[in-house]
């Protein structure tokens, strides 16, 4: 996967109107498909590679990817408060999610396998 790639896929799941996007199954109370967050993950992985040690970061990419870290916790804490029966390990990968994000704004690439994220 190239970096062209990886944005693409970041964006598809954030901004397309496509149900299966991840934040359109977050925000519907569903949850994501076997291996969109291991997608993700890599996408934001190869974003980073590409990214690292470079000053500036175009506000498009930057509002990808807040927008992914931010809704997609947002939509979670309201399905939890709906009632909405989540994965149990949903919470731990969005929470890998928004490490990756905040490695890649940060340029440093957290462990995103620690048990406690």
């Amino acid at each position: 996967m190239n970096y062209a790639t990886a944005r693409q896929l970041i964006e598809t799941q954030v901004t397309a109107a496509d149900a299966e996007a991840l934040l359109a199954r977050l925000a519907q109370g569903r949850p994501p498909v076997p291996g969109q967050v291991t997608s993700i993950l890599l996408a934001l992985k190869v974003m980073y590679e590409a990214l690292h040690n470079q000053a500036d970061l175009d506000r498009r990419a930057a509002a990808l990817l807040y927008r992914l870290a931010w809704e997609s916790r947002s939509s979670f804490e309201q399905g939890v408060r709906q009632g909405v029966d989540w994965p149990p390990l949903l919470e731990t990968d969005l929470g890998r999610i928004a490490a990756a994000v905040q490695g890649i704004f940060s340029d440093t690439w957290p462990d995103i396998h620690q048990s406690s994220l």
